[in-house]
Formats: C-alpha cells, sequence, structure tokens
C-alpha cells in the first residue's frame, strides 16, 4: 500500500504543485484548504505525512502543528514557510514540526524531506549501535528525550559539562532518527586552526590556494544525507559563524574558490561545555546563529548528578577494557565503589574512564580496591565549613592563605623555594605537571583539558608549545 500524505494549503496552484509532485514519488494525496477541513480529514483517515501553509482561512500552520502533536504523535508535520521568514520556521520547529520548507518551494529539498519523514515508522523500535549507561531518574528522563528529539529535524543544542557524553547523546538521536542509515560527521571546532576552518567546513576547489592541488569535499558535503555535530561550537571565531549562519538558513554551501553553490542536506546538532547564552551576552557568538542552533536545548546532567549510574557504569566500562586487553574484568571492591561514590568527577564519565583504566592496569587484577583508583583532591567531595581549627583557634602559620587571592581560587600553603632552582624554572616545571595531569585526566582531550583548568583553547596550545608538550 502507498503511503498517504495529506496536503494543506488555501491556494490552488501550490495544492496542485505538491499533489503532483508527491504523486511522481508514488504517494497517495488528501488536500485540504483550511484548518477545519484538515483537522476533519486527519480524524477520518490515516497519513503518513502531513504539509501545510503556515497561513489558512481559518488559523495558521502552528495550530495545525500541535493538534497533531496532541492527537495523532507518530505523524511527521512539515510547514511550508514565507521566503526567509526564520522566525517563523524556529517557532513551527518548537512546536513539533518535523521540518519545514520556503516558498518559493524547491522540489529537490521538499523530496529530500518527504524521504526522511517517510523513514520515520520503518526505524521505530530498532536497535541502535550506541547506548546511554544508567538506571537514574535523570538518565531515564534523557533517553526519553532523545527518542522524542531524533523524530524531528529541528537543530538541537545539547548543553552539559565536558566528559559528560554529549557525544554519545547527538549520536543516539541520529541513529534512532530518520537519518541513520547516512553519516554521522561529528567535528571538534575549537580544534581546526582558523584559516583552514572555510575550507574543512565547506570544501575548496583545486588551486583555490597555496597547497589545494586537488578538489576537496568539506564537512557538510561529507555528512550528505545524515547528521552533522558541532562539538564546542562556541570555539568557533565570529567572521565563520557569519558564514555558518548562511550555510544553515540557505542549505547550501560554495566551496572556496568556487563561484557555484552546493545544496546541502544535513541535519545540524552543537554542543558546548560553555554557557552559550553567556558567549552571545559577551559579544563572542552571534544571537542570530544561537537562536538558528538552539531551537531546541537537550541537558546532559553531569555525573555527580547521577552518582547512582557509578556502579552500573563502571561495571560497563570495566567489561569494555577486559575486553581491549584480553583479560578477566576485576570485581569492584567495597571501598572503591565508596570512594568512587564520594568523589565530585570534574571530568564526569571520561574521567572514570581514565581512572578505571589506570586502575585496570595497577590493581592485582581480581579486584580494584580504593588504593588503586588514585583519586585527586581536586573532585574531592567538600566537607561542610568548620567554625574553627581542630585546636580551637586560628590555623598556623604554615596554613595561612592569601586572602589577596582573586575570588574562587585556591592558594597553596606557604611554600620554599628548591635551592638552586630560579622562581621562572620552580613556576615552569608545576606549570607542566598541571597540564600533564589535566590531559592525562581528559585523555589528552584538549579541549576538556583547557575547560579543566579554567583557560581558553588557544592558551592551552600556546602553554604545550612553550613547555615543548605538543
Amino acid at each position: 500500500m502507498p503511503p498517504r500524505a495529506l496536503i494543506v494549503d488555501d491556494e490552488p496552484d501550490i495544492r496542485e504543485l505538491l499533489e503532483i509532485t508527491l504523486g511522481r514519488m508514488k504517494i497517495d494525496t488528501r488536500a485540504a484548504r483550511d484548518l477545519d477541513t484538515a483537522k476533519r480529514l486527519l480524524g477520518d483517515e490515516a497519513f503518513d505525512l502531513c504539509l501545510t501553509d503556515m497561513h489558512l482561512p481559518d488559523g495558521n500552520g502552528i495550530e495545525l502543528v500541535r493538534h497533531i502533536g496532541a492527537t495523532h504523535p507518530g505523524l511527521p508535520v512539515a510547514v511550508i514557510t514565507a521566503f526567509g521568514n526564520m522566525d517563523t520556521a524556529i517557532s513551527a520547529l518548537k512546536a513539533g514540526a518535523f521540518d519545514f520548507v520556503q516558498k518559493p518551494v524547491d522540489l529537490e529539498q521538499l523530496r529530500a524531506l518527504i524521504d526522511t519523514a517517510l523513514k520515520l515508522s520503518a526505524i521505530a523500535g530498532s536497535p541502535t549501535a550506541t547506548q546511554m549507561i544508567g538506571s537514574s531518574p535523570a538518565m531515564s528522563m534523557l533517553r526519553e528525550q532523545v527518542t522524542r528529539l531524533a523524530r524531528s529535524q529541528a537543530p538541537i543544542y545539547v548543553s552539559g559539562e565536558s566528559g559528560s557524553g554529549k557525544e554519545v547523546a547527538a549520536r543516539l538521536i541520529h541513529e534512532q532518527g530518520p537519518r541513520r542509515d547516512a553519516p554521522f560527521v561529528p567535528v571538534n571546532c575549537g580544534a581546526i586552526p582558523s584559516e583552514l576552518m572555510e575550507s574543512e567546513f565547506f570544501g575548496h576547489r583545486k588551486g583555490s590556494f597555496t597547497g589545494a592541488v586537488a578538489d576537496k569535499e568539506g564537512l557538510f558535503q561529507a555528512a550528505a544525507h545524515g547528521t552533522l555535530f558541532l562539538d564546542e561550537v562556541a570555539d568557533l571565531p565570529l567572521p565563520m559563524q557569519v558564514k555558518l549562519l548562511r550555510a544553515i538558513q540557505e542549505k547550501a554551501v560554495r566551496p572556496v574558490g568556487s563561484q557555484q553553490e552546493v545544496p546541502i542536506d544535513v541535519r545540524i546538532l552543537s554542543a558546548t561545555h560553555k554557557n552559550l547564552g553567556a558567549e552571545v551576552e559577551a559579544g563572542r557568538f552571534r544571537q542570530d546563529l544561537y537562536y538558528r542552533l538552539n531551537v531546541i536545548e537537550l541537558a546532559v546532567p553531569a555525573l555527580r548528578d547521577r552518582s547512582e549510574d557509578i556502579g552500573e557504569l563502571a561495571t560497563e566500562i570495566l567489561c569494555r577494557l577486559s575486553e581491549e586487553y584480553g583479560s578477566a574484568a576485576p570485581k569492584i571492591a567495597d571501598d572503591a565503589l565508596e570512594a568512587l561514590a564520594g568523589y565530585d568527577f570534574p571530568g564526569n564519565v571520561r574521567e572514570l574512564e581514565n581512572i578505571l583504566e589506570r586502575a585496570f592496569t595497577l590493581c592485582d587484577r581480581k579486584a580494584i580496591r580504593a588504593g588503586d583508583l588514585n583519586l585527586t583532591a581536586r573532585g574531592a567531595r567538600r566537607a561542610p565549613p568548620a567554625t574553627a581549627t581542630a585546636a580551637g583557634g586560628a590555623a598556623s602559620a604554615a596554613e595561612t592563605v592569601d586572602t589577596a587571592a582573586p575570588a574562587g581560587a585556591q592558594v597553596a600553603p606557604t611554600m620554599a623555594l628548591p635551592p638552586g632552582q630560579s622562581l621562572e624554572d620552580f613556576l615552569a616545571a608545576i606549570e607542566r605537571r598541571l597540564i600533564t595531569e589535566a590531559l592525562e585526566a581528559t585523555r589528552w582531550n584538549k579541549t576538556a583539558a583547557a575547560k579543566n583548568l579554567g583557560i581558553t583553547f588557544r592558551a592551552l596550545r600556546y602553554r604545550l608549545k612553550k613547555l615543548g608538550l605538543d
């Protein structure tokens, strides 16, 4: 039985164009000129897709989107909007529309939208390769949100701390959605040199600049019909933000050195550990791009906010490590579980993986105990502040804290400069150790390490070069 589509538009010419286009795709159609007729047809017949104009004689397309969401939650509905009216398109996506298409209708984009929408029913309930581990209420809610968002084509902004699993959530949205058979292309925006960004994103033509010895497709083309995941999107420089906004709005890119735009069909997911709203307020991120990317926000909880999942996560991580190392997985002793439960995990799940991998290699292979974890003081749960010292008086001189330090900074107790060592060498050694520890804790993820150190990615790159660690 061929799929069936409901077309809702008060302009006879548009209805006829859509009916002809869908008919050539072997899709049966019914048409309605207003909201009331559309609701009646929806109540009497079954459809696989709905296309509706935004402006109707007795209402608007967003009303129909909400009606379908309430009465036919599995039915994808796409909204036809006026050219250039992105505010209306974003409102439709927030209301629950599957996608949108602008007038004048581009038939190639329309056919791609319809193909994607019709794949939704075919993938319902099918298994995915990616899994989010955890039975806590926070993770159950996150899985429900992912399942719901996977059915839409709306841009999703995934927020959360470094190492919390933002890419896992983004990948799961892709795998549960209609684009699952096309590529999922993740890109760390902070790791691309600014002078190469345009070429990396949009591609280039042979001879367009020194070193361009052949045509090269960009990340948008590599993600064709799939999903492009822009991780650490807040690190994009402002000039690139302008070009990215145009590519998303026009659904086309222009390779470096080309005079022709290339149509693109990708879903955009983005993430950053930074507060993107604060970046907009500070003038470091364009407000129009922020609204275009942050149509719907998906918040991934920090590990400290779902500590009941630590045992389940640890078991899964150790099973994976045992397969990689070709040896039996050690058990986790009660004291080790207790130590993990009392740790704040500044680096979240990624830090837990790093801690357990190190413990896996150091333990006696039968059990991991608290001493094998080598937990740092930086992530220890803070005790309530004492009202007085143990002796009931002031702290000793060796523990005096510099009260002139910046707010939130922790200053070490008084220390002496080692004999024969200059202050510059002494500070460089401290800097080297702290940076190395941060990199090891994040598996040498420089973006995450920079976040944990409280510096920018570029500042970390400068320090790595200065210290000879790059």
